[in-house]
Formats: C-alpha cells, structure tokens, sequence
C-alpha cells in the first residue's frame, strides 16, 4: 500500500472523531508564501520529496497558476498529523492571494473553522491582508499568525535580533488591531494573536523552517543561532532543527477549534433559524447520527467526473448513493461518489460524518452556497455567502466558429458556475455574450481557461469597465399607467443612505425577499420609521423596494408583477442601461381595475417601469464608476515618475511613507484608467516597482465626464446617444 493509500485508510478512520479533525484555510496577500507554506505541510504528511517542499508548489495544480506564479483557486487537501502522542486529521485549504480571486477566500472561509494567516516579514501587513483577516473573522474563522520570509530579513536587510523583533512585533500589532476591529464581540480579545502562547511563528517557508516561543523553549533554539545558521548558509539544519510543517501543524491543532467547538458559535451565524429545533441541535453538537446539513463551497467541472461539489458537513453521514435535497430549488439528487481530496487526486469514501470537508459528485444543478440535507423536507438555507467585491470589467466573448456557439453557451454556464464572482449574459438588443470579472487579470485567466481548458476557441473584444447608475436627490411622486389606462401606480424614488447601503453589503440586511419581522430591527437601527420599515418587501442588488399603500385591495395579487417590473429596470437603468443601485423604491398608491383580466403582467408590468423610469429621471440620476486603491512601492528615486503616471490616469494621491530605501504611493484610481498601467509602470521604474490594488466600489463619475461617458455607453449598446427624459414616461 502507498503512502498516499496509507493516509486515506488513516483519514477515514480519523474522521469519526471530530475533536481530532482541524479545517483550516491559508490566507494572505499575494506572494506572501501560502502555498510554499502548503507544500511544507504537504511534505510533512509524506506526501512530497523534502527536495521539492516549497518549491513544487503542488497546490498550483493549473497551469495557469504555474505559469504566472499565482494561486487562481483554492486548493483543498487532508493530510494526518501526529501530535502529542494522537493522530489529527488536517483539512486544508489554500486560499488565492490575488485582489481579483477573493470570492474563492470568501467561499473557502464558509468550510473552515481557523486560519493560518501568512504575513510577509518585509512587507508587514498588507491590503488584502486586511481583506483576508475580515473575511476569515466574518465567518467566524478563529486566526493565528505566520510571519514568513524572516530568512529576508536576515540576509537582505541584514537586521539584528531586536530590529527583527520590532519589526515582528509591528505586524503581531497590525493583526491583533484588525481582529479588535472585526471579530464578533466575545473574541475580540480571545483570539488575539500572541508570541507566548503560540499562536505566532516565524519562519521562511522557502527554507523549510519555523519556530514558535513554545518550541524554543522546548528546543533551546535562539534567534541568535537563527541568524548565526542563515548567514553561514545552514539552512538545511535549520530546517531539520525546527521543521516548518512541524511547528505549524502543531500551531494549528493547539491553537485552532475542532468542529465540536467551533460549530457551537458559528452555526449561530451561519444558519439564522430555530437552533432549538433538531437540525439545529444536531448542528451545534456536530451530530454524526443526525440528519444531513451540509453548505457546498465549491464546484469545480471535472472532465470525466462532470460537476464537483465541495462543501463542509455540519451534521449527519453522507453515504454514496444517498437522496438528498437541495434546498434553493427543493429538487432530489443522488450522490453517485463520495470523497476527500489528496491535492489534485480525489479518494474514495463509502461515508462521510459531520466536521469534513468532502468532495461529491451527482449533485447536478448545485451552486456554491447551496445547502444540501436529508430528511422528509429540505432543511432553511444557511445564509448567503457574500462576495466583498462585484464585477468591475466587462468583455464580450464570441467563438471563431459560429458552429461552436452552443458549446461556448454550455462553456460559458460552467465558468460562471465554477467562479460565482464571475458574471455570464446575453446582451438581448446587441446579441453578445458578456463576460464580467473583477478585473482584467480574472478576464486573461477565464479565456485562457475557455481556450485551453474547455477547447472553444474564441474572440474576444477588449475589456470594459461596468457602470452603475444611481440618483442624487428625492423625486416627486410619479405616476405609471397601463396601456388600457385601466391601472395606476404612484412612486418615489430616494437615494439610499450609506449606512443602509453599508448593511446590505455587509450582510446585515440580507438580499432577497423580506419575511416576517427578521430585519425590523436592524432597519429601526438604521432610522427607518414604522410605516417603511413595515414595508420593506425586497432588497435587490443594493436597492431596496418599499410597499407604502394602504388599504389597496388587491395589491396582494400584483405584487409579484410589480417586483418583476423593479428586477429589470434595478438590472437596466433607463440612463444608459446599466445596472442600478442604492436606490429605494416606494411605492406609495395604486389604483387597480377591480376585475383581475384587467391587471395581468402586460398591463402592470409596464405601467410600473414607466413609473420607475420617469422618477429615477427626475431625481437627478449619476453614472458611478469602479474605483481601487493602488499600492506602489518602489526605490526613492522613482517618486515623481509614480505620482505623474497615477495622476495621468485621474488617480487621486491618498498617502505616502518611507521606509529604508523604498517609498510606497498609496492612491485612489477610476479602474477605467488602469488599463495597461503593468507596462507604463515598469517603465516608469524600470521594472522596480511591486503593485497591488484593492477594491473601493463605485463613486460618482466627475460631473464634466457624465454626459460623454452616458454617450460613448449607449452607442457602445446600440442606443440613442442621448438618454430619455423624465417628460417621455410621465401620463
């Protein structure tokens, strides 16, 4: 039997005993070492050559992540570890790095009980370090700390002990501020990280070493022969000294919960229903005998396999063969194969338990978020899994041959089914299909992945950048009619205040339909009085529809038109037809014909987009573009050439420091002006310059660029250039 073989028999046995099962997640900015950290791991479970830890890099299985040094998806694997004289059953997940892969963060935090959070030793805390602690703590993901690179520090910057120790100490701050800031209440100061109890390690990731204060005390190791080892080059006893994958599994199984705790206060905030009820129970007390209640966080399309889906069990055993429920769509499925991952290779399992993470193939129509159970009905959902950042680049994508379009159509429905932060349309008055994505390097890897991948060759036009539409200012009351004239609908349209925006995107006022009084008391928070707060009947991609009437007698029977008509003009603002947001809807009378053949969608549907469209024109609509905060580091002298180049592109100079011989530029950019910018910057700094960005949302457009960007759009679309009037919908 194989050393491969020998972990799964072991991982099986393991994963009926939850208090010996860790999941976890490594998270941090880009190049900051995850996965040369995972290979250690990897190579510590006998699963890697010692020659090729932390350079195989072996959770980079695409080659697009191989080629350009990245991590794209998140990786899963289970591995076995001995502690104290017990096994463990380690499953883990690598996480991307990149700005524009967060959604695969976000989904993987939703499996996961703690996090490794990898922290480069020179660089310190970082932008989407930030991004990662929050999305971690947002989901109750218990952090603990690795500061890697340190051999950086030592042979480049050439430190002595206490400077490394500032400078460690530095970023231990940095950390513990973001988990004060963040973590639900009871754990801000519980799960601060700290040097005395071993939550924090330092170490080189590439030189396969680590140490933690618990392990030097146990070793007798100092910094002094850290430094002393490194300089002569010894880097290979250090690692036989302090074994990185070592000191970091024994971090994680100390420090980080098992399912069995961790399940008693994340399920709380992850399935927001009757926690006294059985499935809620068997949830908390991670039941293995109880019914299935499992959230997929993945699906990946396997050549031969067809759709995988990834997901965490919280209670119950999954068994091949098994019925289960999808809950979004109450549909039955049978589970054809059960399994956990090995890396690239999945094992078979017979069954699964509650605490796992688990790989599952029959799931046919699941998405990620989807939740799955067992049982005579499907159980509530689990609440939504939300994205930080949306779609900011658009590209239309055709095939080369036009007998491939139903290929490309199925190919297109996978992607956006593998990637949820990617968006996949049909453009009805131009007929292109529209790719969506973060940025332009998500858009680059998605059509290589098409091209390659897939097998469809494909044209594509340069990318774009997506707009929203918005309002400045209340408008009067608007009235919509029917065609018969037999219907009337009277609307408001208001911007909606940030902080109420603020919610929404942060969850607290969750999209979709409202029910019952679950949200009353957060919109009260929030200043909205009795009558609106009563009325609140949907939120929809940062717009929310208010029900005002009175009285009105069959309201009941056309609310479903009326929100079907608020859907598609939130989807297609009337400016120029681009997605609407933080707007609130309120519809404040109606009159209807008594009898129900008169008010059927044809009569209601357009009499309320009318109503829709002249208010959003009479209250001053704005076009919003995607902005990001872009971070440039680079040597000194390069100072004037940066702030020129950022200030050429209408980027705004937030912030500047210095630190040794390099300055960072920290400024905010409009994503439009940022086409291209990897070439004008090494230009510019002779290749010396690192740069990242971070995701702002949307802000207005500067007012002199409204007109001509509204223009250049609605030609873009096939529309007239100029945008209607409110005067063309009023009655």
């Amino acid at each position: 039997m194989g050393r491969k073989e020998k972990m799964a028999q072991a991982a099986q046995e393991l994963m009926y005993s939850p208090e010996q099962i860790r999941n976890i997640g490594i998270a941090a900015h880009i190049d900051h070492g995850k996965t040369t950290l995972s290979d250690n791991l990897l190579f510590g479970a006998g699963l890697m050559a010692e020659e090729l830890a932390g350079k195989q890099l072996a959770l980079d299985f695409d080659e697009q992540e191989q080629a350009r040094g990245i991590t794209i998806d998140a990786a899963n694997i289970s591995m076995v570890h001995e502690f104290e004289g017990k096994s463990y059953l380690i499953n883990l997940i690598d996480t991307p790095g990149h700005v524009d892969f967060g959604g695969d963060v976000t989904r993987a935090m939703r499996a996961i009980d703690g996090a490794i959070i990898v922290v480069c030793a020179v660089e310190g805390k970082m932008p989407q370090t930030e991004t990662v602690v929050r999305q971690a703590l947002k989901e109750r993901v218990k952090p603990v700390l690795f500061i890697n690179k340190v051999d950086r520090l030592i042979k480049e910057l050439k430190l002595s002990p206490e400077e490394m120790q500032k400078r460690f100490m530095k970023s231990i701050t940095e950390i513990n501020k973001l988990i004060k800031q963040m973590a639900p209440p009871e754990f801000k100061e519980k799960w601060q990280v700290s040097v005395t109890d071993g939550s924090v390690a330092f170490g080189s990731a590439y030189a396969n070493w680590a140490i933690n204060v618990p392990f030097m005390k146990e070793c007798g190791l100092t910094f002094k022969d850290i430094i002393t080892l490194t300089n002569a080059g010894e880097a290979r006893v250090l690692a036989r000294k302090a074994p990185i994958h070592k000191i970091m599994l024994d971090m994680v199984i100390h420090n980080l919960p098992g399912p069995l705790e961790s399940q008693k206060y994340r399920i709380p905030q992850l399935w927001k229903h009757d926690l006294e009820s059985k499935t809620g129970k068997d949830m908390l007390e991670c039941n293995k005998d109880g019914n299935v209640a499992m959230v997929v966080t993945k699906i990946n399309i396997d050549k031969h396999a067809g759709e995988i889906a990834t997901g965490r069990i919280f209670s119950g055993t999954l068994k091949s063969g098994q019925e289960v429920w999808l809950s979004a769509t109450r549909q039955k499925k049978r589970v054809q194969q059960l399994g956990i991952y090995m890396g690239p290779d999945r094992e078979s399992m017979e069954s699964v338990p509650a605490g796992n993470i688990v790989a599952i193939t029959g799931l046919k129509d699941a998405i990620a978020g989807e939740t799955i159970s067992t049982g005579l009905e499907p159980i509530e959902s689990f609440e939504k899994i939300k994205h930080y950042s949306e779609p900011v680049v658009t590209m239309a994508v055709e095939p080369e041959n036009p007998k491939d379009l139903p290929k490309l159509i199925e190919v297109l429905r996978q992607v956006a089914k593998e990637d949820p932060t990617l968006q996949a349309k049909i453009d009805e008055e131009t007929g292109e299909y529209l790719l969506s994505g973060m940025g332009e390097l998500h858009l680059e890897v998605i059509e290589y992945r098409i091209r390659k991948g897939k097998g469809v060759p494909i044209k594509t036009s340069e990318p774009i950048v997506v707009y929203r539409e918005s309002i400045n200012r209340k408008s009067p009351q608007v009235e919509g009619k029917s065609p018969n004239k037999h219907n009337k609908f009277y609307v408001i349209v208001e911007p909606m205040s940030e902080e109420t925006y603020a919610a929404v995107k942060d969850g607290t006022l969750p999209e979709g339909r409202v029910k019952g009084k679950e949200i009353q008391q957060s919109l009260r928070d929030l200043g909205f009085d009795k009558p609106m707060t009563k009325g609140v009947e949907e939120i929809y991609h940062g717009n929310m529809y208010i029900n005002m009437t009175r009285g009105v007698v069959h309201i009941g029977e056309v609310r479903e038109l009326v929100i079907e008509a608020f859907h598609s003009v939130m989807d297609k603002g009337i400016v120029a037809g681009e997605p609407t947001t933080k707007v609130m809807v309120k519809l404040m009378d109606t009159k209807l014909h008594e009898d129900a053949i008169h008010r059927g969608p044809s009569q209601v549907i357009p009499a309320m987009r009318h109503a829709l469209f002249a208010s959003l024109l009479s209250a001053e609509p704005v076009i919003l573009e995607p902005m990001q905060k872009l971070f440039v580091t680079a040597p000194q002298e390069f100072m004037g050439s940066i702030t020129k180049l950022v200030q050429s592109r209408r980027g705004q100079i937030l912030d500047m420091s210095q630190e040794g011989e390099l300055t960072t530029v920290v400024s905010k950019t409009p994503v439009s002006a940022m086409f291209g910018f990897t070439g004008d910057i090494r230009g510019a700094t002779e290749g010396r310059a690192l740069w990242t960005t971070e995701q702002l949302g949307f802000e207005a457009l500067p007012r002199e660029l409204q007109e001509t960007v509204v223009r250049e759009v609605r030609v873009r679309k096939g529309m007239k250039p100029e945008p209607p009037k409110a005067v063309d919908y009023s009655s």
